[in-house]
């Protein structure tokens, strides 16, 4: 919230955690649900760029919930597998960090008349890198702290 985008996707391990957990409490949906609520809350700090948020932002859940369905993650009783869910989310989180670099630094330079507007990100090789390894292992950081908080004290919660 406090970086521009989309360096603001470089450091996205708690809304992951949130997003993986939400998932594993409501299959299919859950990840979308909280992705919208919070895109939403997170553009009304920043009206000017608000659209933007709120559509990455579910499409972070989006991205969550296809992932935790193709794996055929549940959350259950009986925990999770710790492996599918880490490789779940850093799928996901490389995607919306690919994407939202995408729309921001990379699709502005092959628009006639807006090459010199890449809101607020100038594209170099640094930041690609950058972002193609910092959005899978955020995303493991994040599928891994996700299953343990799942497995340890979330598993016997009954929504």
């Amino acid at each position: 919230m406090f970086l521009p985008p989309p360096l603001n996707y470089l450091v996205i391990v708690v809304q992951a955690v949130l997003l993986a957990v939400s998932g594993l409490f409501i299959p299919k949906v859950g990840a979308m649900y909280v992705g919208a609520v919070g895109g939403l809350l997170t553009a009304l700090v920043s009206p000017a760029l608000g659209p933007f948020t709120f559509f990455f932002a579910f499409l972070f859940g989006v991205f969550v919930d296809a992932f935790l369905y193709i794996f055929k993650i549940n959350g259950s009783p009986q925990g999770v597998n710790r492996n599918r869910l880490i490789v779940a989310m850093a799928f996901s989180t490389l995607l919306i960090a690919v994407s939202s670099y995408s729309a921001f630094a990379i699709f502005p330079q092959y628009i006639n008349g807006l090459s010199f507007v890449s809101l607020f990100v100038q594209r170099s090789q640094m930041l690609d890198a950058l972002v193609l390894f910092m959005g899978p292992v955020s995303g493991g950081v994040a599928g891994y702290a996700a299953s343990y908080l799942w497995n340890k004290y979330l598993r016997h919660i009954n929504v």
